[in-house]
């Protein structure tokens, strides 16, 4: 099918931060870590805590792998009953223009599904269907699927805000101005061993589109902006040769989520897996 390629690249972007750490690693790193960086921890735990209670942000997104153009997402995030986001895609980026001519490409996540709007295609799963389903484990394989997807919130801001009480190497690197706004810049890395349920996900490496693409990672390296009221102002992970910047743009309120019709849906998880088990 011509747009198996396409749904490839596509599939990677929607993804891109699920897999991170913060889904269930050992909570007796966070006492040694407070023991040695008391006051950076303690910031990151109120970040942390005021995240995970607003549920929801409006946000822009960019993931950059070695060699491609940046794709560039902006819409909904939602952690507060799962994780699930409804967001716009640079079409270009994302190598979709055979899958619609809009510039821009609508895309879901909703129960550990992604779904992206395009044109009704002339044969195939999507003959005159609006929507294309792709499975998580199309990208992570099956046990990095039903471990990112498992519990509630997995791989979601929150998540991520969350495995930074987990990590090793936590630096304060001062004040800076991003994205308009003065923040508290922090960095810390999560290696292999603390990585929780997203350790299933990165260790499938080159059997599955995520590794394959990213090159495999034994660790994620994570720089969070923390500004006014204890929240993020901006999150960047470097997950082997990809990298994922969020900027939130506002917290809250935002609206529910919800997978489109099935009837308006064709799955082309199938296809996806045997065109990243070519590649």
């Amino acid at each position: 099918m011509r747009y198996t390629r396409g749904a490839v690249w596509a599939g990677l972007a929607a993804v891109a931060l699920a897999g991170t750490a913060g889904c269930g690693a050992q909570t007796t790193r966070a006492g040694e870590a407070v023991g040695r960086a008391g006051a950076i921890m303690a910031a990151l735990g109120r970040a942390t805590d005021r995240t995970d209670s607003l549920g929801s942000a409006e946000v822009r997104m960019s993931t950059e792998l070695k060699g491609a153009a940046p794709i560039a997402m902006e819409g909904t995030y939602s952690w507060g009953d799962g994780y699930a986001y409804d967001v716009e895609m640079d079409t270009k980026a994302a190598k979709m223009e055979t899958l619609t001519r809009s510039p821009s490409i609508r895309t879901l996540l909703v129960d550990g599904a992604y779904y992206y709007d395009t044109d009704p295609q002339p044969s195939g799963p999507l003959k005159g269907k609006e929507w294309m389903k792709v499975d998580a484990s199309a990208v992570f394989g099956d046990k990095g699927a039903q471990a990112l997807t498992g519990t509630s919130g997995a791989g979601s801001p929150a998540a991520i805000m969350r495995g930074l009480r987990y990590a090793s190497d936590v630096r304060d690197l001062g004040r800076q101005t991003v994205d308009g706004k003065r923040a508290t810049h922090y960095r810390a890395v999560i290696d292999k061993n603390h990585l929780g349920r997203a350790k299933e996900a990165l260790a499938s490496g080159d059997d599955t589109l995520f590794g394959s693409v990213t090159g495999g990672a034994d660790s994620i390296t994570m720089d969070v902006w923390v500004g006014a009221g204890d929240l993020p102002v901006r999150l960047k992970e470097v997950i082997g040769t990809m990298t994922v910047t969020m900027d939130f743009e506002k917290f809250g309120a935002t609206a529910d989520v919800k997978a489109p019709p099935a009837a308006q849906t064709g799955d082309v998880t199938e296809l996806m897996k045997k065109a990243a088990a070519r590649q």
